[in-house]
C-alpha cells in the first residue's frame, strides 16, 4: 500500500491534495472543480474537509476528503494528459487493493496472519533491543532509533505503509521478512560484526529474498 488512499472509519478516502500532486494540476484548480460539481459529488456521500500543512500565504491549507466514488467521478472531469492517465490508473489500483484488504480483515485467515505477524514482530523487537546495547558499546549515538530504521526497512521490502490494512499476502511476506531480519541480526552480532555492517547485511539478504521470490512467483 502507498499513501494515495487512506482508511477512515472502515471506509477508504483520498484527498484533493493527493489528486493535485498526482496529476500535476494546481490544488486551487482541483478545489475549483470540486466546488463547481459539489452537488453531484454529494450524491456519492457527504463532502468533508480537513487541514494539511500550510498554504503559501502561511494559512492552514484546506483539503477536500473524497471517497472512492467521489474521487472516481472527479478524475473523469480532468483533461487526459499522460500524467493524469497514469495517476488515474494508480489511484484505481490503490482503491481496489485497499478494498481487498478491508474485505480480508473480516476473515479468520487474515486475523491469524496478523496475529502471527505481531508475534514475529515481538521477537524481532527483543533482538533489536539487544542490538541497541550492542551498537552503543561500539560507539553508536543513535541506537535508540534502530526500531524505526529496521521497521522501515521491513515495510519497504514488503511494500507496506500500514500493517493494519495490509493484505494477507503482504502480511505473510512481512512475517518472512522480519524473520530474516531477526535471524541475520542474531547471527551477525554473534560474529562480532559492526552494527552498520549488520544493517547492510540485512538489506542485502532481503534484496536477495526479493529476487528469489520474484523468480519463483
Amino acid at each position: 500500500m502507498n499513501d494515495l488512499v487512506i482508511m477512515k472509519h472502515e471506509d477508504i478516502f483520498t484527498d484533493s491534495m493527493v489528486i493535485a500532486e498526482g496529476t500535476g494540476i494546481r490544488h486551487d484548480k482541483i478545489k475549483v472543480a470540486i466546488r463547481k460539481h459539489e452537488s453531484k459529488l454529494c450524491k456519492f456521500g457527504k463532502l468533508s474537509t480537513s487541514y494539511g500543512g500550510e498554504s503559501t500565504g502561511g494559512r492552514r491549507l484546506e483539503v477536500y476528503n473524497l471517497n472512492e466514488q467521489q474521487s472516481t467521478f472527479l478524475i473523469t472531469l480532468l483533461k487526459n494528459t499522460d500524467l493524469v492517465i497514469d495517476f488515474k490508473v494508480r489511484l484505481v489500483q490503490e482503491f481496489f487493493k485497499m478494498r481487498q484488504a478491508l474485505m480480508q480483515r473480516q476473515t479468520t485467515s487474515w486475523v491469524e496472519s496478523r496475529h502471527q505477524s505481531k508475534l514475529t514482530r515481538q521477537c524481532e523487537t527483543d533482538v533489536l533491543k539487544d542490538l541497541v546495547g550492542y551498537a552503543e558499546l561500539q560507539g553508536s549515538t543513535h541506537a535508540d532509533k534502530y526500531y524505526i530504521v529496521y521497521s522501515k526497512l521491513a515495510n519497504k521490502i514488503a511494500h507496506i505503509s500500514n500493517r493494519d490494512v495490509a493484505t494477507m499476502l503482504e502480511l505473510n511476506n512481512l512475517n518472512l521478512i522480519e524473520s530474516i531480519i531477526l535471524k541475520v541480526v542474531r547471527q551477525e552480532m554473534n560474529k562480532g560484526a559492526h552494527y552498520k555492517e549488520i544493517y547492510r547485511t540485512c538489506s542485502d539478504r532481503l534484496n536477495q529474498f526479493i529476487k528469489i521470490a520474484y523468480l519463483t512467483a
